[in-house]
């Protein structure tokens, strides 16, 4: 499969071949379901949200729609593959979430929509508003709703193809030392429920870590949250070679 744009490094392209390998581990790879005329769902918080139009709901694959951010850019580069026509994409990201609040409105905004691919980046906010003391959660109420809501998600619409994005931070603007090793933990969890879940796993976090080779933490998100241009880019190049990479997935 050729998209718009290619993978800006080396070290990027590899990161994706080596999650590849880990991905399938003991159990055969998950299925991938970006085929002609699939619905696919991007849920999540802010970084997903990215300022899109809320009037814009009921149109897919509207500009507006999608928002500013790596949700745009990889709906971009799937709409201009010919050999996808008739994709209907969704953005349903809203800022400040966290599981609990996706929990509460996942049967209108997400299974509602029958998605055939149901993206998910989830988990800054689990810990950043338990650090600012709006949030009582720790990381095993995030691994735990979590785990229940993918479970919920597969009991009603038991042949969609999931994706566990991994949530990511740079060290940068809001995010200092201290916030580590707990955030570990978090991205681990969200590891764990990928594999029970059998969803494909996006690797934001490691491949922000590679990407800091090549520029600092404040080119690729300045507050350490909040990807720049720079940064949705890179998540938008990483997350279609996982999804819908050349050659990958085939052995479902």
């Amino acid at each position: 499969m050729t998209f718009p744009f290619t993978l800006r490094s080396a070290a990027a392209l590899g990161l994706v071949a080596a999650l590849g390998a880990a991905c399938a581990g003991p159990r055969s790879a998950p299925a991938r379901g970006l085929e002609p005329g699939a619905t696919l769902l991007f849920q999540g918080d802010s970084i997903t949200d990215a300022g899109r139009d809320r009037g814009a709901e009921g149109r897919p694959n509207d500009a507006a729609g999608l928002g500013r951010g790596y949700v745009a850019r990889a709906a971009e580069a799937l709409l201009a593959d010919e050999g996808l026509r008739g994709l209907r994409i969704h953005n349903r990201g809203i800022s400040g979430h966290k599981v609990l609040q996706l929990a509460d409105r996942w049967d209108a905004d997400a299974l509602a929509l029958e998605p055939d691919v149901l993206s998910v980046l989830i988990g800054v906010n689990d810990i950043w508003h338990g650090r600012d003391g709006r949030y009582d959660g720790t990381v095993e109420t995030y691994e735990r709703d979590y785990r229940a809501l993918l479970a919920r998600t597969r009991e009603a619409l038991p042949r969609v193809t999931l994706v566990v994005c991994e949530p990511f931070v740079l060290r940068c603007g809001a995010v200092s030392d201290d916030w580590f090793p707990e955030f570990d933990a978090y991205r681990a969890a969200a590891r764990r429920v990928a594999d029970e879940a059998g969803a494909l796993f996006v690797p934001f976090h490691s491949a922000f870590e590679e990407a800091l080779a090549e520029a600092p933490p404040e080119h690729w998100a300045p507050d350490g949250v909040h990807p720049s241009a720079a940064g949705a880019q890179r998540m938008a190049e990483v997350w279609l070679e996982v999804v819908h990479g050349e050659g990958a997935g085939d052995d479902a």
